[in-house]
């Protein structure tokens, strides 16, 4: 596997991974709900080389003690506000279906990929508990089994809904005033245990076609949604041997799903704290276990995700004895603005080297747009896929709009 053909994503969790992160001088921490934060560290995430990132979202209040930072923005909103801001990096947004509409998730998702010429991605996730639940009060807290039988109904209508217009159902006929081909529209009338979506979108069908969609494989319910309707699987792994022991059993999980494994890229989480030297960020580390409180350090120092604390050079050889182990990997910095500044330093090889737009998309040829050099699909060497509904035939209503 070459250097372009490995994936580096990162995930930016506020200041960092760590609860304790926002203590750090160089923090941020008064900044945090600002759009200028997250446009600063997720274009330092592009100058250092990384394919994407990840942006998390809940809908539950932070746990912890009074140290813990509290509040979140909205991922697709954030990611909306930096798609300006970026020309290459790929924008994945965490949305969660339990109490959100498919219909809304849909729209949000396309936007974003209009907003960044098609650099958009869903990472899927369920709202799990009371506290959420009540939040909405739409439902009581459905056990996991339910979470992700819903999240599978969901992510089908998604797609259905991405795949409602056809690519050139636009036309734009100024002479016949006709700005759409209704022929071309088409209603998806999904129906399942928890949404009946009639359809068609009200966005027209998106750069990428259908944005990446990505999951993490944590349980034996998330990974059977994953093998089935993922581009990307997220894992996490404590060690290297049970990293690549991971990435077999999902291979030949979608093989048995009756779907291409070269198709579908296994990402292995690596929680990392990175300074000038290996001591140095192993004091730092420590440093911030010491401001936090035991209860809000635990997810942190969690004995199944693969940690690295040291410096660029030492990540950049744990990443070449993790190419026969991963298709890439996502970088979960403990505290983010520290690591980016390296990182941008000395930027990491990714697969960001690919440029190129798929055949059928539209994009602006003058501009800033003429800077961005590819769909997030084209680049992780994915196929755009054509609408599902292309092939009905004009010639009869039944199926259109």
């Amino acid at each position: 596997m070459s250097d372009s053909d490995f994936f580096l994503g990162v995930e930016l969790t506020g200041t960092g991974v760590h609860p304790a992160s926002w203590r750090r001088d160089d923090s941020r921490a008064e900044d945090l709900f600002t759009g200028g934060y997250w446009v600063d560290t997720i274009a330092a995430a592009e100058s250092a080389g990384l394919d994407a990132v990840f942006v998390p979202d809940s809908f539950g209040v932070q746990q912890g003690g009074a140290g813990v930072a509290r509040g979140v923005l909205d991922a697709v909103a954030i990611a909306a506000r930096v798609a300006a801001r970026t020309h290459r990096i790929g924008l994945i947004a965490q949305a969660a279906v339990t109490h959100t509409e498919p219909f809304h998730l849909s729209k949000a998702i396309a936007s974003l990929d209009f907003a960044s010429l098609g650099r958009a991605g869903w990472e899927v996730t369920v709202s799990e508990g009371a506290e959420q639940a009540r939040a909405f009060g739409r439902k009581d807290a459905q056990a996991d089994e339910s979470l992700w039988h819903e999240a599978d109904e969901a992510i089908d209508a998604v797609t259905r809904l991405w795949d409602s217009w056809e690519d050139d159902a636009e036309i734009r006929d100024q002479s016949t005033g006709r700005f759409v081909d209704r022929d071309k529209l088409h209603y998806i009338d999904f129906v399942g245990e928890n949404f009946s979506v009639k359809g068609p979108s009200i966005t027209p069908r998106a750069p990428q076609g259908l944005p990446i969609i990505a999951v993490r494989a944590a349980d034996a319910l998330s990974t059977a949604v994953a093998v089935h309707r993922a581009d990307l699987i997220r894992v996490a792994a404590a060690d290297l041997d049970a990293a690549a022991a991971q990435r077999t059993a999902l291979r030949a999980a979608l093989a048995a799903a009756g779907r291409d494994p070269d198709e579908v890229r296994v990402l292995l989480d690596i929680d990392i704290h990175l300074a000038d030297t290996v001591a140095a960020a192993q004091d730092e580390v420590a440093q911030l276990d010491r401001w936090a409180d035991p209860i809000s350090t635990a997810d942190t120092n969690a004995p199944n995700t693969l940690r690295h604390f040291g410096t660029p050079d030492t990540l950049r050889e744990l990443i070449a004895t993790l190419r026969t182990r991963a298709d890439g990997i996502v970088l979960r910095p403990l505290a983010a603005p520290a690591a980016l500044r390296l990182l941008a330093a000395a930027p990491l090889p990714g697969i960001h080297t690919r440029s190129g737009h798929p055949e059928g998309v539209r994009i602006p040829a003058t501009g800033a747009d003429s800077r961005n050099p590819g769909t997030l699909r084209s680049r992780l060497g994915l196929a755009r896929p054509a609408s599902r509904y292309a092939q009905i035939s004009t010639a009869t209503s039944e199926g259109t709009l």
